[in-house]
């Protein structure tokens, strides 16, 4: 409080009241002002909303809003669907195209032999390239040809209607993870409520499904399969804590490092030092690039570590026991290397042959590393987004070591301790994410 506003307290002499007024608005003034500003953004917000909303929806758009309708009455408590039928949650165009696309090649090929023949019997028998006209009609931009498809997934909520119980109990784990997306939606952690519609119709499709899955598992390795890049965006706390089930205890292997590494006494922090170390020369010992792999190596099973990184410069995966450590070659999967690498602190790639560029804005500070070997799965995340980086796919049949690679001096790279990651408890949607 300023020194006038003191005085003004201080003294309320009649004779005073004039000046105090006009000192009382001298001293206000720097938040009136600004007010002012606010109330017309909020103004001008509210303005380009309504206008935003009064555009013209098109058919693919006014397609998944009824679909979100129709999928709400066949499947028991899916009312967080009324935000997309209800104009609260529009996608663009092209999303919705993807969408139709991508859901009607997975009902043709599950479920399109139970319903019947479908009604575009004039097209060619041969199998079609989803994928390759997908790709040609969203760079067209348009919605022609969107009839074949909009009439798979109509023909399959209309059978569901007609059976005697036309509606699906999701069951619980599915609702406490539409419950969290909703809830992460209204905070502005996710774009659009698209992975809840996606697991609605999986949950519908389960339960047709002789061999009945755990949707919400099945839900984010489907999604890593067919989306090698930023699958999800947010991660529901269900699913996490199946993912930091299989916590490792992964350690590093001294006798792998490269001679200008350190590596702590108990084997989890590793940095880079101005001296090399003299130690006997090995073929397993890196002498190249400036990583080490772990003590452990894995040939079945779920495994999950996290690795506090540096700001600068790192490298993390998985590396198969054929693949070469001497020298400078490429550390990529053309060489057996499945890593992610980030490169002057700005730089973020998947080491594909060639190299994947990975979105980098915010750059991760603790990377989570999950490996699914019989599904064939390495996958990266976020930890403290809960995000998906980027996901491998393929059919391992070499034992896997973890790797790690880093240039800093002064941050370290440390692989933190399986027991740092305990589980969310919380009913329903996380309230501390």
């Amino acid at each position: 409080m300023s020194a006038s506003l003191l005085k003004l307290f201080s003294y309320g002499a009649p004779g005073l009241q004039p000046r105090s007024a006009s000192m009382m608005k001298e001293c206000l003034q720097f938040l009136v002002e600004p007010a002012k500003k606010l109330k017309i953004r909020f103004k001008e917000s509210r303005r380009k909303v309504k206008l935003d909303k009064k555009e013209p929806l098109v058919e693919s758009q006014l397609f998944i809003m009824e679909l979100a309708r129709e999928l709400n009455r066949i499947c028991l408590r899916s009312n967080v669907l009324g935000h997309i039928w209800t104009c609260e949650d529009i996608w663009p165009a092209g999303v919705c195209r993807s969408f139709i696309v991508e859901w009607a090649a997975v009902l043709e090929k599950r479920v399109q032999p139970r319903i019947g023949p479908p009604n575009h019997q004039h097209e060619k028998p041969e199998k079609r390239d989803w994928r390759g006209h997908l790709l040609s009609m969203l760079e067209a931009g348009s919605e022609y040809e969107m009839g074949p498809h909009t009439r798979v997934i109509t023909d399959w909520t209309r059978e569901i209607k007609s059976r005697p119980q036309p509606t699906v109990w999701p069951g619980e784990p599915v609702l406490m993870m539409l419950d969290d997306l909703e809830f992460q939606w209204k905070r502005g952690r996710l774009a659009n409520l698209l992975p809840a519609m996606e697991l609605v119709m999986l949950a519908v499709l389960n339960a047709d499904s002789p061999v009945k899955e755990d949707v919400t598992k099945q839900w984010l390795v489907n999604k890593q399969r067919s989306q090698n890049v930023g699958a999800v965006g947010y991660i529901p706390h269900s699913v996490w804590n199946w993912i930091c089930d299989a916590a490792e205890d992964v350690t590093l292997d001294p006798d792998s490092a490269h001679p200008g590494l350190l590596v702590s006494a108990d084997e989890k922090c590793l940095r880079c030092s101005l001296d090399h170390r003299d130690v006997p020369r090995s073929q397993h010992r890196f002498d190249g690039w400036w990583c080490a792999v772990g003590r452990q190596s894995y040939s079945s099973g779920r495994r999950y570590w996290e690795v506090e990184v540096g700001d600068r410069d790192w490298r993390l995966g998985v590396a198969k026991v054929s693949a070469g450590r001497r020298g400078f070659r490429l550390l990529n999967t053309g060489s057996g290397y499945l890593t992610l690498r980030l490169e002057r602190g700005m730089d973020l790639k998947a080491l594909t042959t060639p190299a994947t560029a990975l979105p980098s804005t915010p750059v991760p500070r603790k990377v989570g590393v999950y490996l699914d070997y019989e599904r064939g799965q390495l996958s990266f995340y976020d930890v403290e987004r809960r995000s998906h980086l980027y996901t491998y796919n393929e059919k391992f049949t070499e034992e896997l070591y973890p790797v790690f690679g880093t240039v800093e001096m002064v941050r370290e790279l440390v692989i933190r301790p399986p027991e740092v990651r305990h589980p969310c408890l919380c009913p329903g949607p996380c309230l501390w994410t």
